[in-house]
């Protein structure tokens, strides 16, 4: 029998939306980590090797320093920035360069501390095309849609009690569904929180119970989520232990422990880099030297070292502050002195350690087009070619101080300094 042209036409309307939906999840960079929260993009066509005058196609001053990555969707950037007064703002710019707004969030009473390093300014924003979201260091927490006009706003010391962490809270709250999940781990209190999305109200907040002690109290690490099919649930990270909740409550799946064990207990391991989590394998870091473990996602109940749960254990050499990177059954391990460790990813076995620029690294490595892009705090980019060999593709200078993680989308690197935004791209 042949279709009716009404058929046709509504197939060819689900095709179309279909396509340009697959379109849309590959070209934006809507969070911290990228699309799927791993730091992939499946964008092609990326240059290797710029300077500030090859294949830049423009750079925008900004207010002031921060450390958040900025995120993309369709024709829109949106970033926080700190000024020098201390103001906390959220800027929307144009992929052309261009500021189109900035909204006031709050204020950073923690900008002398560590003030080389970072501000309030830390934490990502996200969106999902329709509303962007962000929080900042002071706490304050607001939506937003494209236009600049403001859906909700809340300040979380108000709402679920006055932060107690030495450096200020830097983490990022993850956008998954309809649900925002923030995780709150100092020492005046531990808490895993999901809000509604648009209206900003909670919709369950758990304890996050821990032995933790001293700084260890203090994570400035961010929640992920794994997922495979129609699986997912949430990872928190700090106090100590990685630690696995159900969606639809925040109940305790897994915990694993033996991260700062305490024959030798360090009262300062305070976690910074947050897990990676592929379908088949999580990847948890560490602080100052200490362990990585893989995690198999199917892991329950109490995780020691050397438990049925453990897909592995590298005992030490953990980044401090930035994530790994997992891709193509290999995990990418970037320490704070720009060493680059590679593991397979199945038996967590060594395969090279190659030492790049020598500088201190904040930002997380991210993947694309066949190439891995490490970004050193003084604005040298090392690209290397992704792979079990280890093999040096370019060293590119900004002559800016970086410490936010690369955006990629729409062809472009988006790099973000303490002076300015840079769109970087292959021209022709």
């Amino acid at each position: 029998m042949t279709p009716s042209p009404l058929f046709c036409s509504l197939l060819s309307t689900t095709l179309l939306v279909s396509t340009l939906a697959g379109f849309v999840r590959a070209d934006n960079w809507p969070q911290w980590r990228g699309p799927r929260g791993d730091g992939i993009s499946t964008e092609t066509n990326l240059p290797a090797r710029w300077s500030t005058t090859e294949n830049i196609a423009w750079s925008l001053p900004l207010p002031g320093m921060g450390g958040s990555t900025p995120i993309v969707w369709g024709s829109r950037l949106f970033l926080t920035s700190a000024d020098s007064q201390g103001d906390l703002w959220l800027l929307c710019i144009s992929t052309e360069g261009k500021e189109v707004w900035r909204r006031k969030l709050g204020n950073d009473r923690f900008r002398h501390r560590m003030a080389h390093e970072g501000n309030g300014a830390s934490p990502s924003p996200s969106t999902d095309g329709k509303h962007v979201w962000a929080f900042v260091g002071s706490g304050d927490f607001a939506c937003f849609d494209f236009d600049g006009q403001e859906v909700w706003k809340f300040n979380a010391q108000e709402r679920y009690g006055k932060f107690q962490i030495q450096y200020g809270m830097h983490t990022t709250p993850l956008l998954y569904g309809e649900r925002l999940y923030l995780q709150l781990l100092h020492s005046g209190g531990a808490h895993v929180i999901a809000l509604d999305k648009n209206s900003g109200e909670t919709v369950w907040q758990v304890e996050r119970k821990s032995d933790a002690v001293a700084e260890c109290e203090q994570s400035y690490a961010s929640p992920v989520v794994w997922h495979k099919g129609d699986q997912a649930y949430l990872i928190t990270h700090g106090c100590d232990y990685a630690i696995a909740h159900r969606l639809d409550n925040g109940a305790e799946i897994w915990r694993l422990g033996d991260l700062n064990p305490k024959n030798g207990y360090n009262r300062t391991l305070r976690f910074v880099a947050s897990p990676v989590a592929g379908a088949d394998l999580i990847v948890v870091p560490t602080a100052k030297r200490g362990p990585v473990v893989g995690v198999k996602p199917s892991a329950s109940g109490m995780i020691r070292a050397g438990s049925p749960g453990e897909q592995w254990r590298m005992p030490k050499n953990t980044p401090d502050v930035p994530s790994p990177l997992l891709y193509d059954g290999l995990v990418y391990l970037c320490r704070e002195d720009g060493t680059l460790i590679c593991l397979d990813a199945q038996s967590g076995k060594e395969l090279y350690a190659e030492s790049l620029h020598k500088q201190r690294y904040r930002a997380s490595p991210v993947y694309a087009d066949g190439k891995i892009y490490l970004t050193a705090r003084d604005g040298v980019i090392s690209v290397v070619k992704a792979g079990p060999k280890f093999e040096l593709l370019a060293v590119n200078r900004m002559n800016d101080d970086i410490s936010a993680s690369p955006a990629i989308a729409g062809g472009r690197i988006y790099l973000r300094g303490f002076k300015a935004l840079y769109a970087i791209e292959q021209h022709k």
